[in-house]
C-alpha cells in the first residue's frame, strides 16, 4: 500500500509549472548549493508570477558557520528572499534552505517540530533535482509527511468522519501548536483548493501506516490499537508543549539572519498599500531598526 501512496504523490510532485519557475528554481539551486527543489504555495495553484514564489531548497549539508550549522537540527530552515531576472521578467521569491537529511527526518515526524510535515502533506512540485537519487529521497520524504500527518490525524480527530473532517482537526491543532494567527475556518479554506485529493490521500496514508479502516454510511472509521492510540497522543501533546515555544525561538531567528528581509518587507508593503519607499544602505542592513521608520512613512503617506 506504501507503492499506491508514493505513485499518487510521485505524480503530484511531476506536475508541470511555467518556464519562469523551473529557471528560477535552477539558479536557485546553483546559488545555494541544492540537490533538489520543492515548490509550493499558492502560486503552485494560481500560476500568478506576480505574487511571491515559494520555494524550499534542500541541500547536501547545512551551510554557514559551525555555529549556525548546529542550530539547522533544530532552528531549520534559513530562510531568504531573492529577485531574479528570468527571461525579461522578474520574480520574486521567498526561500527556506535545509539539509536534505534534515528535510527527511522532519517529515517522518523524527523531531517535536510540526512544521515541515504540515505543510507537504499540502500540494508540491519538484521542479529541480540534480539526480534521481536525489529525487527518489525528495518523493519517499513527501509520502513520509503524508503518513506521518494522517497518523496524528487519526488520533486527534473524532472516532469517524468524513475524510475532510480528519484533515481539518489537524490543521486546527498544528495551527495552536505553531502558534499561527489563522482566521477561523482557515483549515477548511486549504482543503477547499482539493477536497478530492484530501479524501483518497487519507486513507492511502493510513493503509500505507498499518492503520487499517472501516467505512460506515460514507464515514470512515480508523482502527487504532488503543495503546498506539495513547502513544500517538502523547507524542502529539508534546510537540503542543514544545511547539511554541520552538517557533518562537525560529521566528527570533529569522528576524535575524533573514537574508534580504528589507527587500522583501517593503515589497510587501509597496503591494499591500501603494507607498514604494526606496531600500537605502541602512535599511538593508537594518531592517528590524528600520521598521518603525517605514511604519510612520506609511501612516503619514496614507493619510487623508
Amino acid at each position: 500500500m506504501t507503492d499506491r501512496l508514493t505513485a499518487m504523490l510521485s505524480r503530484e510532485l511531476a506536475a508541470a509549472v511555467p518556464d519562469e519557475i523551473a529557471s528560477a528554481a535552477a539558479t536557485l539551486a546553483e546559488e545555494l548549493g541544492g540537490v533538489a527543489v520543492l515548490f509550493y504555495g499558492s502560486v503552485l495553484r494560481t500560476g500568478d508570477l506576480d505574487g511571491v514564489l515559494d520555494f524550499y531548497v534542500l541541500t547536501a549539508a547545512a551551510r554557514g558557520s559551525p555555529l549556525r550549522r548546529a542550530g539547522l537540527r533544530w532552528l531549520w530552515p534559513d530562510v531568504s528572499f531573492h529577485e531574479l531576472h528570468v527571461g525579461c521578467r522578474l520574480v520574486r521569491a521567498k526561500v527556506a534552505t535545509m539539509p536534505i537529511e534534515t528535510f527527511e527526518q522532519a517529515c517522518r515526524g523524527a523531531f517535536v517540530d510540526t512544521t515541515v510535515w504540515t505543510r507537504f502533506v499540502q500540494p508540491a512540485a519538484l521542479v529541480w533535482q540534480d539526480g534521481e537519487g536525489s529525487a527518489a529521497r525528495v518523493r519517499t520524504a513527501i509520502a513520509d509527511a503524508a503518513i506521518t500527518a494522517a497518523r496524528f490525524a487519526a488520533a486527534l480527530g473524532a472516532a469517524r468522519g468524513e475524510p475532510l473532517d480528519y484533515w481539518a482537526a489537524l490543521f486546527r491543532q498544528t495551527y495552536r501548536a505553531e502558534l499561527r494567527v489563522e482566521a477561523p475556518g482557515r483549515e477548511r479554506e486549504i482543503l477547499r483548493h482539493d477536497p478530492a485529493r484530501y479524501a483518497a490521500l487519507l486513507p492511502a496514508a493510513w493503509a500505507a501506516d498499518g492503520i487499517a479502516c472501516d467505512r460506515t454510511d460514507g464515514l470512515l472509521v480508523p482502527r487504532l490499537d488503543p495503546g498506539r492510540r495513547r502513544t500517538i497522543v502523547r507524542a502529539w501533546r508534546k510537540r503542543a508543549r514544545l511547539g511554541r515555544p520552538l517557533n518562537v525561538a525560529r521566528l527570533v531567528k529569522a528576524a535575524f539572519t533573514f537574508e534580504g528581509a528589507a527587500r522583501y518587507g517593503l515589497w510587501k508593503v509597496a503591494r499591500h498599500t501603494g507607498v514604494d519607499l526606496p531600500l537605502t544602505p541602512w535599511r538593508e542592513r537594518h531592517p528590524i531598526l528600520a521598521a518603525p521608520g517605514v511604519f510612520w512613512r506609511v501612516l503619514r503617506a496614507r493619510r487623508p
